[in-house]
């Protein structure tokens, strides 16, 4: 995404420039109408409520199904889309509906980088609990029934409480270069280096593709 800037030359020309505009990540988590139970395809899995919180104005919001069209210019411009399983489930159950391809979406996925050094898939309230001693509210399924049951604002709470989570587990493995696991022997460390998902964004240019 580039800003243009239009300067004066000393003879008064005024001439363009074109710099680009620094892109900030986005934690995304969302919540889904049915489950894997129901149908195999993720992009008909729908979607309840779509949680985020923003780096560039450092503010969390939450979408329910007919606001998607608002959450896309955001995901559209961010530099990452910081997620727990988000490059997997997330993103491909907005494929949905999302009117481009969500291959042009940069994901920074934790679960595949803990993937990646341990050899195995861990939940999220695995990580949180031995790395921040938190524990979830709940698990997906419980989203699903609070769905079908018209409890949207718990819902929604839900939902934020995961985005936060995951944004506090991405901060201190920023800071900390580790986060945590839980094994018979007790607390083991992962160690990683995720500075660069909210450092390097000024190189990320992901292209629009929506008529916003």
């Amino acid at each position: 995404m580039l800003d243009v800037i239009r300067v004066k030359r000393p003879n008064n020309k005024k001439v363009e420039m074109i710099q680009p505009v620094k892109k900030f990540p986005v934690v995304l988590d969302i919540e889904t109408k049915h489950s894997f139970r129901d149908f195999n395809d993720p992009e008909k899995l729908g979607i309840s409520v779509a949680a985020i919180f923003d780096y560039r104005n450092n503010q969390k919001k939450v979408f329910e199904e007919k606001e998607l069209n608002s959450l896309f210019p955001i995901l559209e411009s961010s530099s990452y889309i910081v997620g727990y399983n988000v490059s997997n489930f997330d993103i491909a159950v907005l494929q949905g509906y999302y009117p481009g391809e969500v291959s042009i979406f940069t994901p920074f996925d934790i679960l595949d980088d803990i993937k990646s050094k341990i050899g195995k898939r861990i939940s999220l309230n695995e990580v949180i609990s031995a790395t921040l001693g938190k524990k979830k509210s709940g698990h997906g399924l419980e989203a699903i029934n609070l769905y079908r049951d018209g409890k949207i604002d718990q819902l929604k709470n839900y939902c934020l409480d995961d985005v936060m989570f995951t944004k506090e587990l991405f901060e201190y493995g920023i800071n900390n270069n580790e986060i945590f696991y839980m094994e018979s022997m007790g607390r083991i460390p992962i160690k990683v280096d995720w500075r660069k998902y909210l450092e390097g964004q000024e190189n990320k240019d992901t292209p629009l593709t929506l008529p916003f």
